[in-house]
């Protein structure tokens, strides 16, 4: 990985506080030349896609956390652009439904996995149960989870037991092939500010706008801790998490781009081979066409 993209990763058994990371860097790039990168690396992109759908022994998941306002659909719907849409597989997690709470909490993000040979989007994602719940812990009493019947009983004895799970959940995940990427978009308070006048403004936005975006927006300090606990439990070697800036939406979409581009060189991904008998039948029925 580049020294400037490594510069976001969050170390594993690190203690991490957001206070250490920038949600304005640009590094010395400027927009133009950013989005002129963003562009040849997101023709790579379409090639590796290629190769993984063909290889068909691994999968891809990218998780895509942030604050309201933080651009995580802009972030998917850029940086994702060239991809063939046969290939991935995009999920934007909401509140539980009835038959979600009647399982258990990963229950329904498991059935979202990628399959071999694709990549996988998740808007959101398994990691909403350590952030907003923890925010929220009247949330988990919806899970009716046998010794959790009252909120005083959400402990830090709980929240240890629920890392553990998602640990131990990427773990089988990344042993069975499946490529992790975490990507926390960290906008500061005051462009999120920005961004939520801008949707009241222009009409045309209004619809992103809610009322519960004020409400939550006043928990910021509870959302940063819980933030910081969740990304120092769970980047792991296997399964990292980045921190991106993302007070400029055009650096954040580059960046991001960056480590996928650079994750798939890591995983050096080859075409599958034919074998010889194989190959020799291509070439007996290529003289066939031509003979036509």
């Amino acid at each position: 990985m580049s020294k400037d993209t490594n510069r976001f990763f969050a170390p594993s058994g690190k203690t991490i506080k957001l206070k250490d990371y920038s949600t304005k860097y640009t590094g010395d790039l400027d927009k133009e030349t950013g989005k002129a990168t963003m562009r040849l690396i997101k023709e790579k992109l379409s090639d590796y896609q290629g190769t993984l759908y063909a290889g068909n022994s691994r999968s891809v998941l990218i998780i895509f956390q942030a604050m309201d306002a933080g651009g995580k659909d802009s972030a998917i719907s850029h940086v994702l652009s060239g991809l063939n849409p046969q290939g991935c597989q995009v999920y934007s997690f909401k509140t539980p439904t009835a038959n979600e709470y009647d399982h258990d909490f990963l229950w329904r993000h498991e059935l979202a996995m990628p399959q071999r040979g694709r990549i996988g989007i998740h808007n959101r994602s398994h990691y909403e149960n350590v952030l907003v719940c923890k925010v929220h812990p009247e949330y988990i009493l919806n899970e009716r989870i046998p010794g959790y019947d009252d909120v005083k009983k959400v402990d830090k004895d709980f929240w240890k037991k629920r890392y553990d799970s998602i640990r131990n959940f990427e773990r089988h995940l990344t042993e069975n092939g499946t490529v992790i990427l975490k990507f926390f978009l960290y906008v500061s308070k005051e462009e999120q500010k920005n961004r939520f006048l801008d949707r009241i403004n222009d009409p045309k936005k209004n619809w992103k706008f809610s009322s519960a975006d004020i409400s939550e927006r006043e928990l910021w300090p509870k959302y940063m801790t819980a933030y910081e606990e969740a990304i120092s439990e769970t980047s792991t070697d296997s399964a990292p998490w980045y921190i991106i800036p993302a007070d400029k939406k055009w650096f954040a979409r580059l960046t991001i781009s960056q480590i996928i581009e650079q994750t798939f060189i890591e995983l050096n991904l080859k075409s599958p081979e034919l074998p010889e008998e194989e190959m020799d039948k291509l070439e007996s029925y290529k003289k066939k066409l031509l003979a036509e």
